[in-house]
């Protein structure tokens, strides 16, 4: 039985989580191989999802699965370790809310420090807007931040139907959107 992506409202996605370590063990290994496949059936399910936090299915422990076209893989306590000045709006949307699409503002660009599954010190530089964008979100959940936290005004969040009937709208209020 695969694991549940929790949705909006359930306390465990406000948890802050505790850092891994070494990948190695039981334990962490049964918990990422969880977690990707949560990723992955949620993407052959849905037909998005891009990433997915260890909270998202319960466990409050600093790891993401992420899937950028070249299969899904593991980043184990993550953190960004750099962040450029500029800045971008968007329409942020994620697998914990499904039905809401969320405006808000995220850098351009930043580095993420990481180790893998094997216990490699890794990092990923000067990420572009897409993947930036993805690690944001995806280390927001580590802190036990949503993005409808980050909403920018009172019309920052909306429904996925309302945006889908009236798209050039809505792309007119960012700078960028998902998949551009």
């Amino acid at each position: 039985m695969t694991d549940e992506v929790l949705l909006l409202g359930d306390k465990r996605l406000r948890a802050a989580c505790e850092r891994v370590g070494l990948a190695r063990d039981a334990r962490t290994r049964s918990e990422i191989a969880r977690l990707k496949t949560a990723l992955d059936e949620f993407r052959a399910e849905r037909g998005f999802g891009r990433g997915i936090a260890a909270p998202q299915i319960g466990i409050a422990r600093r790891f993401v699965a992420i899937n950028l076209g070249e299969g899904t893989r593991c980043l184990v306590d993550p953190r960004i370790a750099w962040r450029s000045e500029d800045s971008f709006t968007m329409w942020d949307d994620c697998m914990s809310f499904p039905d809401l699409l969320v405006r808000l503002e995220r850098s351009e660009s930043i580095s993420v420090a990481y180790s893998d599954e094997e216990g490699r010190e890794l990092a990923m530089e000067r990420l572009g807007r897409a993947e930036s964008e993805l690690l944001q979100h995806e280390l927001d959940h580590l802190d036990g931040i949503l993005a409808i936290d980050r909403a920018l005004g009172r019309d920052g969040v909306v429904y996925r139907g309302a945006f889908a009937a009236d798209p050039a709208y809505f792309r007119s209020l960012v700078d960028y959107v998902i998949g551009q």
